[in-house]
């Protein structure tokens, strides 16, 4: 976010002015930015908004870039993320991370759990972990 950007959020609350000062930008410069359009859009831009919601939004910055260069644009990653950043457009993951829960080697053994049986600890430091028996694990592990 630019510093009159930021100004034009907080304008409510407090004085152009006040903002102006604490920001070290000029309050006429702040205003000029105000009146100022907003770029217009470029050709990668419009491309890639197109590929990024053709592709369900699963694209991140190489795989669009790919695309956009595969279909005659000159545009650099960094600028693809930037662009991504300030549109407020982000990437979803293909692969949700889902932690494994289960043992890769299915015969591999695993230790009895010895705390079940005994009563549970009434103040911090009762039970270690060397409390705990281990038992080798199958295949060498």
């Amino acid at each position: 976010m630019s510093r009159y950007a930021f100004i034009h959020a907080c304008v409510e609350p407090w004085p152009v002015r006040v903002l102006c000062r604490l920001l070290a930008v000029s309050s006429a410069g702040y205003y000029q930015w105000r009146q100022r359009p907003a770029p217009p859009a470029t050709a990668w831009q419009l491309a890639a908004q197109a590929a990024f919601a053709r592709h369900a939004r699963r694209y991140g910055t190489r795989r669009l870039r790919a695309e956009l260069h595969a279909e005659g644009h000159a545009v650099g990653r960094y600028a693809l993320r930037t662009w991504l950043h300030r549109n407020g457009l982000r990437a979803l993951s293909t692969h949700p991370h889902r932690p494994r829960t289960t043992v890769a080697d299915p015969a591999a053994v695993v230790a009895e759990n010895r705390l079940l049986g005994q009563p549970a600890p009434t103040a911090p430091d009762q039970v270690w972990v060397g409390d705990i028996t281990y038992l080798p694990l199958v295949g060498g592990r």
